[in-house]
């Protein structure tokens, strides 16, 4: 292992209970305040096929409201205490969580537990939430931005897969959802088999494992919705779609490869390979070459994010309309150049200096250290990934990297979305 990679880290306790439920405590000294974060494997991979976005609105309305408690109840108990209950959604997993003071630990525990365990769906709350979905909707389809990533995305996995479809679904599918759909994918998916509870802050980790059994401990429930992610079949040519948005200054273009799964052993000389393609400094090759040296981009990056299927690699840039083609065309001049000739000596060593500098900042808060803890669970990394990772990056060769630039970086493969208006000359 190279000089300067460090294997100190977190010291995490998990705990698994008799029902399923996975307890993970870390104590930390930053403040006198304690991260709940509970995950639920229920992302949109679980929803029906007919119901694109029902796990996004589930999320939106979850918190509305319990069999033992309004929406009005619940949000004078977080007021109350200064906390924010945050909810979000990706393809896989629901997340529930908010940052309380250490001596309301116990109680925003004891809440969360019940908003997971036990959601009413009031039909008013539900209509409520329907119309600011559609709302959000409606503003991302007058979007670029949003509409080029959401077009690439079915290029890239087809319209009728759960990575390929938008995750907030669309305005049809929404206005038919119904509060019996949400208590249908709520009985499927949250069970206690599917549940990982972190908590880290100023706790003790005998007592934070008790409090999460006694609020987690008596929940019987049994998942039956099907966790396989749908096969992926890779196309093998260019494929292309413009979307007219005349009335927008900017166009947006995304232009990506479906590449590989997290557990890949090959990951970790993608994520190197993705930091010296658009991440690295102000957005590695890319931007250097296509904002910097010849100034056609607002922003220009690429972004690398597998998953238990196999995840995208997505390169973005904003640019005048004007410029569109000019700006594809550096794209694939550095996507083809990276692909067939790899990286730099130089570039592996600033990347890896780059990549393990960047983990201590990642453990800097109680809310990262907790996300940094569920990504492990979820992916089976291990209590002590923090402290392996810098190895794993420092271990990556330049034959690796070149390796998988190779395997994907191919400029006759890529999907390309471009959303905004038609260039005039």
């Amino acid at each position: 292992m190279r000089a300067g990679v460090s294997t100190a880290g977190l010291t995490p306790v998990r705990q698994t209970l008799d029902n399923g439920v996975v307890a993970i405590v870390q104590e930390t000294a930053f403040s006198p305040a304690v991260t709940i974060s509970v995950a639920v494997r229920a992302g949109s991979v679980y929803e029906p096929p007919s119901h694109p976005g029902l796990a996004a609105f589930l999320g939106r309305v979850i918190d509305r409201g319990t069999s033992r408690r309004s929406a009005e109840t619940i949000a004078e108990a977080l007021d109350d205490r200064g906390v924010v209950l945050r909810a979000s959604t990706n393809r896989h997993v629901q997340t529930i969580s908010c940052t309380c003071l250490a001596e309301d630990f116990g109680e925003m525990l004891a809440l969360i537990a019940e908003i997971v365990r036990e959601p009413a769906f009031p039909q008013d709350e539900v209509d409520k939430r329907r119309a600011e979905t559609i709302t959000s909707i409606r503003q991302d389809l007058d979007n670029p931005g949003v509409r080029a990533a959401e077009a690439l995305q079915a290029l890239l996995y087809g319209a009728d897969h759960p990575y390929g479809q938008p995750a907030k679904g669309s305005v049809e599918s929404v206005e038919r959802f119904t509060r019996g759909d949400l208590l249908a994918l709520h009985g499927k998916t949250f069970a206690p088999s599917c549940v990982s509870v972190v908590v880290v802050g100023d706790v003790r980790t005998t007592g934070a494992l008790d409090d999460v059994a006694s609020a987690f401990g008596a929940w019987n429930a049994t998942a039956t919705a099907d966790a396989t992610v749908p096969p992926i079949s890779v196309e093998q040519r260019r494929r292309e779609i413009r979307i007219e948005m005349p009335e927008k200054p900017q166009s947006d273009v995304a232009y990506g490869f479906v590449t590989i799964s997290r557990l890949d052993p090959a990951y970790y000389a993608y994520w190197v390979m993705n930091n010296i393609l658009g991440q690295f400094g102000l957005g590695g090759r890319l931007a250097e070459n296509i904002r910097e040296r010849q100034g056609m981009a607002y922003y220009a990056f690429s972004g690398f994010d597998p998953s238990l299927g196999p995840g995208p690699l997505v390169i973005r840039a904003g640019v005048d309309p004007r410029n569109v083609d000019r700006a594809i065309a550096a794209i694939d001049a550095e996507v083809a150049a990276l692909g067939s000739a790899g990286p730099t000596e130089r570039e592996m060593a600033e990347t890896r200096q780059y990549l393990i500098g960047s983990i201590p900042r990642l453990l800097e808060t109680n809310p990262g250290i907790a996300a940094f803890l569920q990504l492990s669970e979820f992916f089976g990394l291990g209590l002590d990934y923090d402290r392996r990772l810098p190895a794993l990056i420092d271990s990556v060769s330049i034959e690796q990297v070149r390796a998988a630039a190779a395997a994907v970086l191919h400029p006759e493969r890529a999907a390309l979305a471009v959303a905004g208006p038609v260039a005039h000359a």
